[in-house]
């Protein structure tokens, strides 16, 4: 049963997310902000996680707090659920279209954050979403879940479609790696994660 449910609760946001890798994609979003709202039922949905997301935060002031607090309570959450990385396939990656537009995502869940986000956007906006965000959620997922993540746009003139396919890569590759690999060990050298 690899589940999680974690919450967390500062002075700039209210945090609650449960989580089922084995899952079939069903997801209850609500984050306050739309655009994020639809980027994670993506994530679900491609990635087969039951995931509900509620989340509170001063979105009067703008959605920086929530969306970095959003991405780094999921990767706490796949961490939890993971938990010594025993028999998973610890590395994933793939590279997802989106109309016009082209991603890929590479993941390893090593034990050390680090992440490299190669992408701009032609918009400053979706909706009312800043797409400076985007980087920030994943720099977030990156901390909580103390994974190595590679995020790159190849190429993308819709900013809509191109943080899509950053997020269906992102799902695509996360589901990889969590997957079973068919052996009940440790996937490292030092038999550590």
């Amino acid at each position: 049963m690899r589940k999680a449910e974690l919450s967390r609760k500062t002075g700039e946001t209210d945090i609650n997310i449960i989580l089922d890798i084995d899952g079939t994609g069903k997801s209850d979003i609500d984050t306050g902000i739309g655009f994020l709202n639809h980027m994670l039922d993506s994530f679900a949905r491609h990635g087969r996680f039951d995931l509900t997301v509620k989340a509170t935060g001063d979105v009067e002031v703008d959605d920086h707090h929530t969306t970095e607090d959003v991405g780094i309570v999921l990767g706490e959450a796949f961490a939890q659920t993971l938990a010594e990385k025993r028999g998973i396939r610890r590395f994933g990656s793939a590279m997802i279209p989106m109309d016009e537009a082209l991603s890929m995502v590479a993941l390893d869940f090593s034990g050390r954050e680090y992440t490299v986000f190669d992408a701009s956007f032609n918009s400053e906006k979706v909706g009312d979403f800043d797409t400076e965000l985007v980087e920030e959620f994943f720099r977030g997922f990156a901390r909580g879940s103390k994974c190595t993540l590679h995020v790159k746009l190849l190429y993308g003139k819709n900013s809509h479609h191109s943080i899509e396919s950053i997020f269906k890569a992102f799902a695509k590759a996360v589901q990889t790696a969590v997957s079973p690999d068919g052996f009940d060990d440790i996937p490292s050298t030092k038999g550590v994660l």
